[in-house]
């Protein structure tokens, strides 16, 4: 088995990059989900309210900052410092102050995505822990939604497009998923059973099945839903009313990883 893609968001929801290898540090892969798109009471949007959000493509700067498109707009946003605005923000459960990014960016963000939205940046001394239930050894995380890693088998999606052209439904691509690790080698849904990985030099323990939303049924090329995704995920992938998809990552020391890297079961 093998590391076949990395991929990092760093705008929650907006478009991913794909990367040959990536830094991993105490938020996640580096640069990965570092700032979120919040509504006026702070609190996180993302595709699942704004599928507008797909098409925003996010370009980082050697400064720090980002540049973000849709179409041939553009905005250059640099990096929140400590002078920037506080603003209080919650992901889920979870309140966190986050640095306002201006508003240049908010208003070019409400203009592409059509309602009013702030964008923000969690600094480098922000601390989000990783839900105690699953954290080993106090691990924390940026923005995403609950862990800094999320990895799937190619075979995994291969096995779903299979049952979507049988039922007449076109193949997709894997960013439906939004995966950090794509591990290609092993049998569909291999990474079910995996509770401890190593991934190059560097070891992962196996945290706990991802339970899917309806982004999966949005098309990250044009921002359509696609619902027959989900229905076809439910026939064959849900377990106690959930539909699970990939597996959440943690990992204990920082290091790099790169696609090609060998990758082994441990436990």
């Amino acid at each position: 088995m093998q590391l076949s893609e990395i991929n990092i968001y760093p705008v929650k929801s907006c478009a991913g990059i794909a990367l040959e290898a990536v830094q991993l540090d105490r938020f996640g892969p580096r640069g990965d989900r570092r700032w979120m798109v919040v509504d006026e009471q702070g609190g996180f949007l993302s595709q699942r309210q704004l599928p507008a959000m797909a098409l925003v493509r996010v370009t980082p700067r050697a400064d720090g900052g980002l540049q973000l498109s849709r179409g041939d707009s553009q905005c250059e946003v640099d990096l929140p410092g400590s002078g920037s605005p506080p603003r209080q923000v919650t992901v889920w459960s979870d309140a966190l102050t986050a640095r306002d990014a201006g508003d240049a960016a908010a208003n070019w963000l409400e203009g592409v995505l059509g309602r009013a939205c702030r964008l923000v940046y969690m600094p480098d001394d922000c601390e989000r822990p990783v839900d105690g239930t699953y954290a080993r050894h106090g691990e924390t995380v940026g923005f995403a939604d609950g862990f800094p890693l999320l990895l799937i088998s190619a075979a995994s999606l291969d096995e779903l497009n299979r049952r979507l052209r049988a039922d007449g439904n076109p193949a997709v691509p894997m960013n439906r998923f939004r995966p950090n690790f794509v591990v290609s080698g092993c049998e569909p849904f291999a990474e079910d059973s995996w509770r401890r990985i190593r991934i190059g030099a560097l070891e992962f323990d196996v945290a706990k099945p991802c339970a899917r939303c309806a982004i999966p049924s949005i098309d990250q090329a044009s921002g359509q839903r696609d619902p027959h995704i989900n229905r076809a995920l439910a026939a064959f992938r849900r377990f106690d009313r959930e539909i699970l998809f990939g597996q959440n990552l943690l990992y204990r020391d920082a290091g790099i990883v790169q696609v090609g890297d060998a990758v082994s079961v441990l436990e």
